[in-house]
C-alpha cells in the first residue's frame, strides 16, 4: 500500500493588517535610510565625523551605499529580508561605534532604535526552510 509523502507545513499566513503594518514600516525605514545614505555622500561634515569615530573619511561612502542599497531592497517585498539583514550589520556597527566613543545619548540613540526596528523586519521576513522529502 503506497504511503503519502510528508508535505511541507504551510507558510505562516499573515493577516492583511500585519502585512500592511510591515509594508508601512519598511517604507518608512527605506525613506529614512535613503535620505541618510544620500546625506553621507553630499554632507561634507560626515567626513570629519567618521574620522572622529576612528574610521577613514572614505568609509562614509561605504556606509552610505549600504544604506541606499538596503533602502531599495526594503521596498521590494521579495528582497526585504536582504535589506533588513544589511541594515542589521550597518546598525550594529553604528551602535557599537556610538557606545565605544561614548557619544551623548541624543546622538547615539537613533542607531539602537533603528536596529530593533530592522531586526523586527528581518525576523518577520526571514526565509522559512522547507523540509526535504526523503
Amino acid at each position: 500500500m503506497p504511503t503519502a509523502l510528508p508535505t511541507a507545513p504551510a507558510a505562516p499566513t499573515r493577516s492583511p493588517r500585519r502585512r500592511r503594518l510591515l509594508t508601512a514600516l519598511c517604507w518608512i525605514l527605506a525613506v529614512e535610510f535613503a535620505v541618510g545614505g544620500v546625506a553621507k555622500f553630499v554632507v561634507p561634515s560626515y567626513d570629519e565625523r567618521f574620522v572622529d569615530w576612528g574610521y577613514p573619511g572614505w568609509f562614509r561612502f561605504v556606509v552610505g551605499a549600504g544604506e541606499i542599497a538596503a533602502a531599495v531592497l526594503l521596498v521590494l517585498p521579495r528582497r526585504r529580508f536582504l535589506g533588513a539583514a544589511l541594515l542589521v550589520v550597518v546598525l550594529t556597527g553604528a551602535t557599537l561605534t556610538h557606545i565605544l566613543n561614548q557619544d551623548p545619548l541624543t546622538e547615539g540613540l537613533s542607531a539602537p532604535i533603528h536596529l530593533v526596528l530592522v531586526s523586527i523586519v528581518a525576523w518577520a521576513t526571514r526565509p522559512v526552510p522547507v523540509p526535504s522529502a526523503r
